[in-house]
């Protein structure tokens, strides 16, 4: 099947030879009918198979010209770096059109973005802070959003979105189009799938979990920190092989130290993303890798979330996922568009767990490769390595469960153990002088205190 059995227009066919694809992929195949007809849908398919022109190429097809300034499609990703990246795939798609495409995203000048609304738009791409900020300052307009696609939404949910998803429905139009596609499918989506879409149709290239086939998985078992980074370094060191590797790590900390230890080694080709660096220096780093300049980049689950860098040679999980399902949005950057890629995991026998729930998701054992002879063992670990000492019974230290106050506890002065009752002084003077004993006994009070 090639992309004339679609039936789309001249404007979408010119700019598809100009990208050079031939066929679509099979989620572009299956969806594009029911994107077309207006019905809320729901996608699956792994990464790297083309989910965004899965939905833009219906959605540019049956969007008329219009010169109001009201955006009529809206779609919602979860970094920054995702909508630069769908910004710039839906205007190579919309080259020979008329058509409008702005992205918004925290962490730049808003008045900016003000500005850029105001000049009108057809296609707005966002993350959801940003879009509710621009909706509640009245600058950006929703009541005329036809369509909502959802983009990544189970790792919107992860980053703690829902609120203000579900702000964002309050605003909208009722009448619209729900669309989203997604790689992996959990309880939270289906939830919200329940809630807010109408009959969806679900398009499912394949179960949610399941590995691409062109994608070769292996592991290697290491016992700490310093005895990964020295595999990592042994791997590297054919930088023909490797020519272009994408690295995974847990938390933005690790980032920075792993990025520290291979610029004694590597110095000057890799480059590092995480939420604490600035956005120009996130994307200058993105560039970098995409452009061969760098080809080590070192990531963080969020950061790399949907990004389609192409001819990743590598994938290297340098430490295991806690959550299966991030493992395969990992992996899924390499082996994009039916290339062969290669994914590599690093694991301690602390992430024995984790690597049991990713085999248990794709049904599959990734196979285990034995440790190269010429990698040295360290056995020098981090402090959060290291174990903890506990005492069994220490007659000097205090019990945390004990109830006695400790040694800075001392009782309230007696001026200081007042309870405030609220209300008015009134309440004192009534204590004092009390109520005539009978309505007509004017002088009770005046006869008492004498």
């Amino acid at each position: 099947m090639s992309f004339r059995d679609l039936n789309l227009n001249t404007p979408l066919y010119n700019a598809i030879d100009d990208l050079g694809f031939t066929e679509p992929t099979p989620i572009q195949r299956e969806s594009f009918n029911v994107v077309s007809s207006g019905k809320d849908v729901v996608g699956i398919a792994q990464t790297g198979t083309g989910k965004t022109f899965a939905y833009m190429m219906p959605i540019l097809k049956n969007l008329p010209y219009s010169t109001q300034e009201n955006p009529r499609v809206l779609v919602l990703v979860p970094t920054r770096e995702l909508v630069v990246q769908v910004v710039d795939e839906v205007e190579k798609l919309a080259k020979y059109t008329n058509v409008r495409v702005l992205g918004v995203y925290g962490g730049t000048n808003i008045n900016t973005q003000k500005r850029q609304v105001a000049e009108g738009i057809d296609i707005l791409v966002a993350t959801p802070g940003r879009l509710y900020d621009l909706a509640v300052s009245r600058v950006l307009q929703l009541k005329s959003i036809q369509k909502l696609v959802i983009d990544e939404v189970d790792i919107m949910l992860d980053l703690g979105f829902r609120h203000q998803l579900l702000n964002i429905f309050d605003i909208l139009p009722e009448r619209r189009q729900n669309i989203m596609f997604s790689a992996t499918m959990t309880h939270y989506v289906d939830d919200l799938i329940t809630n807010f879409f109408v009959n969806p149709t679900r398009v499912s290239i394949a179960v949610s979990g399941t590995p691409l086939e062109n994608i070769a998985q292996t592991r290697y078992l290491a016992p700490n920190f310093y005895t990964k980074v020295n595999l990592l370094n042994h791997i590297l060191s054919d930088s023909e092989t490797y020519n272009k590797v994408l690295i995974f790590v847990a938390f933005k900390r690790m980032a920075d130290r792993l990025f520290e230890q291979l610029e004694e080694s590597y110095y000057g080709e890799s480059c590092v993303i995480h939420s604490n660096k600035t956005q120009n220096y996130r994307l200058r780093s993105i560039e970098q890798f995409r452009n061969g300049e760098n080809r080590i980049l070192i990531a963080t689950d969020v950061m790399a979330r949907g990004l389609d860098i192409e001819n990743i040679s590598h994938v290297i999980n340098f430490d295991t996922p806690e959550f299966p399902e991030n493992y395969m949005h990992r992996i899924g950057r390499t082996g994009r568009a039916k290339r062969q890629g290669q994914s590599l995991v690093f694991s301690t026998d602390n992430e024995n767990e984790f690597i049991e729930g990713i085999e248990s998701l794709m049904q599959m054992t990734i196979p285990v490769t034995p440790m190269p002879e010429d990698v040295t063992i360290s056995t020098e670990l981090l402090e959060e390595e290291r174990p903890q000492i506990k005492e069994r019974y220490n007659p000097i230290k205090k019990r945390q469960d004990e109830d006695a106050p400790g040694p800075a506890f001392h009782e309230k002065k007696e001026k200081n153990q007042k309870v405030n009752l609220g209300g008015s002084y009134q309440r004192t003077i009534k204590q004092k002088y009390k109520k005539p004993k009978t309505r007509g006994d004017k002088n009770y009070n005046r006869k008492k205190r004498k």
